[in-house]
């Protein structure tokens, strides 16, 4: 999914977060809340913004959490994001519910489904677009973004499909789409430690998951009452637990069915610069892929360029005008 925003702040994030280290105290579980995000008009679909905030700018390599739903499309419009550019980063898309069909510049055509991950890695420079099919009546789920290194993020861009088999473990299912969890591997690992899992919880359901103690972690609550690690975590909210933990207890503490999603991994150890739908390294990085993107694609001065040309019936995504102050530090 593209960040939407007319008007979207140049941030630089700072991925070099110590490793935490195994104490008697461990620190405590630090709630962020979610900020609404309009990704349209008055009437178009919306989304709940976790990652990035003032509070804390990444989770290991993630660095963009948007959670939208269940919007009934009827209402809503669904999803409808024109061709846009990527580079520097890994857009991971999870759903809940609802269908949405992908479709890039490296000429893959696929449809998004439940329990299924579509990683696109954008490397040195992608486009894609995002459409909820017509099929969709109610579209509910996370778009994820992961920062690549600096060693691996002008690789060449590419797409792919993982179909997730769930787990149960004491009565809670799991789903782990990127890493290892729990005793499960899955086919996508990150260029840089991660974990990606959504987890089901049965009323009064609880789980205590074995976690790599270098590893940050955060837990968004879709659905039902919540604690992680002892500290309540309600709707919406993100959780975030700091290194040094080998162990975290989740626990469904209502009546009804919980859903969370469990993201974490090493502090990448860098710094980058997101704008708009670019993560980069630099100001100057930022302004040149804007003014490619707009000269190649928006102007059609070439189609062989970096961002190259998505199958897509409608115009491209124009970017917007970057801001007239050069960024300051985010940690």
């Amino acid at each position: 999914m593209s960040n939407l925003e007319t008007e979207p702040a140049e941030l630089l994030c700072d991925g070099s977060t110590p490793i935490g280290t195994l104490t008697e105290a461990p620190a405590p579980v630090v709630i962020l809340e979610p900020r609404d995000v309009p990704l349209g008009g008055p009437r178009a679909m919306g989304v709940r913004r976790t990652l990035p905030q003032r509070r804390r700018s990444l989770i290991g390599a993630w660095c963009f959490v948007d959670h939208y739903g269940p919007d009934d499309v009827s209402v809503t419009g669904g999803m409808v994001v024109p061709p846009h550019p990527h580079t520097g980063l890994q857009t991971a898309s999870w759903l809940f519910a609802g269908e949405v069909e992908h479709r890039d510049s490296v000429g893959s055509l696929a449809l998004v489904r439940p329990g299924e991950l579509n990683l696109m890695t954008a490397g040195a420079g992608i486009s894609h677009s995002e459409v909820s099919t017509p099929a969709t009546t109610a579209l509910h789920g996370v778009q994820l973004w992961i920062a690549l290194p600096e060693l691996t993020r002008h690789q060449a861009p590419h797409f792919e499909n993982h179909v997730i088999a769930p787990v149960t473990l004491n009565g809670v299912t799991l789903h782990v789409f990127i890493g290892s969890l729990a005793g499960q591997t899955a086919a996508a690992l990150g260029d840089t430690p991660l974990v990606g899992a959504q987890l089901d919880l049965p009323a009064g359901a609880s789980i205590d998951l074995e976690v790599q103690s270098a590893f940050e972690h955060g837990v968004l609550v879709d659905t039902g009452a919540v604690s992680v690690a002892g500290t309540p975590v309600r709707q919406y909210e993100l959780g975030f637990v700091d290194a040094g933990r080998r162990r975290i207890r989740v626990e469904n503490t209502g009546e009804a069915h919980a859903r969370v999603l469990l993201l974490g991994g090493e502090p990448l150890g860098e710094q980058i610069v997101m704008w708009w739908n670019f993560i980069g390294r630099s100001h100057e990085e930022i302004t040149a892929w804007r003014a490619q993107w707009q000269s190649d694609v928006i102007d059609e001065t070439d189609a062989a360029g970096p961002f190259g040309h998505v199958a897509y019936h409608g115009a491209a995504l124009p970017a917007p005008v970057l801001p007239t102050v050069r960024l300051k530090p985010r940690d």
